[in-house]
């Protein structure tokens, strides 16, 4: 039997994604292999992934989740959550209950619970939490498990790369470069996920340091592949410029979407993420259940 789905298309600095309502059950109205159908850009809507906003829990408003593009399941989103923060303002737009008490989400993630801000100006700031820098716990074989991972050397296509690796509820693995336009990022992004230092693959940033208020990113999405932006990963990769003497604690993070404010704070430990999150369209399709 196909019943009518209803969804919206958002984007945030190119990263998109489907919503989905899914405030009226536990657990996701699609299964993966429908997540891989709807985000074909040829024969589906086209997405880098489906976000579902599920019931909150654990004094949470609302739960995410998300299936990659590949029907694998991140831990978390940074560019997907500030469209999650939009989609679930315009919800609550839409049912008369407004956010004029409150501009500030808890959003209950499985990297924890991850609190995003409605800004006046539209931009949306998101605490993205404490980085994890162990190598244990980011998962890497890089090092001794109970240090950090500071320009470890890694050989990846016959080449040495130094490499720091940073967690930000998911695993990131960041090189810096002297220039990320020659970096042949669909052959070695593949390469840099599925390399045997890293159990539970990799997202990967190539960076070059303009300035060390200014960086420019590239970065291959674990599940994604090639995406216009990546928010865990500027935020890694800002963690990564800091522990590496590369860069300042606050820079601006060009990706090829666009920039983002991040900064890495010396008070709480936390990093903080700005940036823009935008309806593309809302729709509805059949879907077979």
């Amino acid at each position: 039997m196909d019943e009518v789905m209803e969804f919206s298309k958002y984007q945030g600095l190119g990263n998109d994604f489907i919503l989905i309502d899914n405030r009226h059950q536990p657990e996701p109205l699609l299964s993966p292999e429908d997540a891989i159908a709807w985000c074909d850009r040829h024969f589906g809507i086209g997405a880098d992934g489906v976000i579902f906003a599920l019931p909150g829990q654990a004094g949470t408003n609302y739960t995410m989740r998300i299936y990659n593009s590949d029907g694998s399941e991140p831990e978390m989103c940074g560019n997907g959550i500030r469209c999650l923060a939009k989609f679930l303002e315009a919800l609550e737009t839409s049912e008369g209950k407004g956010l004029a008490t409150s501009h500030t989400y808890r959003i209950h993630t499985l990297a924890g619970v991850i609190s995003p801000t409605l800004q006046a100006d539209g931009q949306v700031t998101v605490d993205m939490g404490c980085p994890v820098l162990l190598a244990q716990d980011i998962p890497t074989t890089l090092g001794t498990p109970d240090d950090k991972v500071v320009d470890v050397p890694l050989t990846v296509a016959d080449q040495d790369w130094a490499v720091t690796c940073v967690s930000m509820g998911n695993p990131h693995c960041i090189t810096f470069v002297e220039s990320v336009e020659a970096i042949p990022l669909a052959t070695l992004g593949p390469q840099f996920e599925h390399h045997a230092a890293f159990p539970q693959r990799i997202n990967t940033e190539f960076i070059q340091v303009v300035r060390p208020d200014y960086l420019k990113m590239r970065v291959w999405e674990r599940g994604a592949g090639i995406t216009l932006a990546c928010g865990t990963g500027a935020c890694a990769s800002l963690v990564a410029g800091v522990l590496a003497g590369r860069c300042d604690r606050a820079a601006t993070v060009e990706l090829p979407g666009g920039p983002l404010r991040i900064e890495w704070s010396v008070a709480d430990n936390r990093v903080y993420m700005t940036g823009p999150a935008e309806q593309v369209f809302k729709g509805h399709t059949s879907h077979h259940v």
